[in-house]
């Protein structure tokens, strides 16, 4: 289906550029630095309608700053961008301190985000990529969520949603696609977590995502174990032997369409998307998907693999986000050191997706 349609997205993008909001998530981050970065690549800027949410006068200075660093990596002027400016208090703006992540800087990060997503539901943007943001500094501010996707989900008034990350490999061309059934809760919560009602969900929205999205319709997924060599028959754990293997056995017979392997070891569920990634994906024959069960157990080896180049994508939701795989690296702001590879790897997936979407519809 992917590969029928391929034709039909470069012209619809050609026609009809994706309209993203980019917002530049916390200010005293490297978010503002990474975009003036990114969209000084023309392959970026010149194929997509790009709107900034954020504040013009940041985005300025952070361009004096990082000229007077002698940055050798190309930047954009901000006068060239198209830019929304957010209104804030006075007050947060002067507070707002490159390097020192703080209440001033999530309130403005926060501000940005509730501004792109009312946007986006009112029809004005096609999709989302969303600069890194410190939840400490969310929380410190007065917002209490665990992260953007958690906040996306609530105000798009949706209760199924999750975390999939993104990312093709230079060196062979494959695309990695790993979902989390858990994400930011504490290691010790999740045995308690996980159920096969939250694992259905899950797999029913990446199944959604694989067929909508990237165009897979018949795919091949592979379930992570919980426990140590998947519980060793229950010498290392019962859940496997008590109800994840009779949940697989269930989803099965369900999605009789689908191939579900699993529940693979944790610690060999990657040697084939390492070999996929590194070597050759056709004599690795990895899955199209890839479903851990925890954060750890799914964002250890994705950043191993990808680190510079992963997408965060947030699916369950009424339309497209992206976000890079890193965070706000507050230690390096200001530095002109940051690497943009993830943030232009975010921009690039989000006008795909999009245009996937909307080529479908058509």
């Amino acid at each position: 289906m992917y590969q029928n349609h391929q034709g039909n997205l470069e012209n619809f993008g050609k026609e009809n550029p994706p309209r993203l909001a980019l917002t530049l998530g916390d200010p005293a981050g490297i978010g503002p630095e990474v975009i003036l970065k990114a969209l000084a690549d023309p392959t970026i800027s010149q194929k997509y309608d790009i709107t900034v949410v954020g504040n013009r006068d940041l985005l300025a200075q952070t361009y004096e700053r990082l000229n007077l660093t002698q940055n050798l990596v190309p930047l954009v002027n901000p006068e060239l961008l198209s830019v929304i400016d957010v209104q804030l208090n006075e007050e947060i703006n002067g507070e707002i301190i490159p390097g020192i992540g703080n209440a001033a800087s999530g309130a403005a990060s926060f501000a940005y985000m509730e501004y792109a997503i009312a946007q986006t539901l009112a029809g004005k943007f096609d999709g989302i990529v969303t600069g890194p943001i410190a939840k400490s500094a969310w929380k410190a501010a007065g917002y209490d969520y665990p992260g953007q996707t958690e906040l996306l989900a609530q105000k798009s008034g949706v209760k199924r949603f999750g975390m999939l990350f993104v990312a093709r490999s230079p060196h062979t061309n494959w695309t990695l696609r790993a979902l989390l059934a858990t994400t930011h809760i504490p290691l010790c919560q999740v045995p308690e977590t996980l159920t096969p009602q939250l694992l259905t969900e899950k797999l029913d929205l990446l199944v959604e995502c694989l067929n909508q999205d990237f165009g897979i319709e018949k795919a091949r997924i592979a379930i992570a174990g919980l426990n140590p060599h998947s519980g060793e028959q229950g010498q290392l754990g019962r859940e496997e032997q008590d109800w994840l293997i009779p949940w697989l056995e269930q989803e099965r017979q369900n999605r009789p369409q689908l191939q579900l392997d699993g529940l693979i070891p944790p610690d060999t569920m990657w040697v084939k998307p390492g070999q996929a990634w590194y070597g050759n994906s056709h004599l690795s024959n990895p899955a199209d998907a890839y479903l851990a069960l925890y954060h750890d157990q799914g964002l250890i080896p994705v950043k191993l693999m990808a680190f510079d180049r992963a997408v965060n994508t947030s699916i369950g939701l009424p339309f497209v986000r992206t976000s890079p795989d890193h965070g706000t690296a507050f230690d390096i702001a200001g530095k002109g050191i940051a690497d943009a590879t993830s943030m232009k790897a975010a921009i690039d997936l989000a006008a795909e997706l999009v245009s996937q979407r909307l080529a479908v519809k058509l």
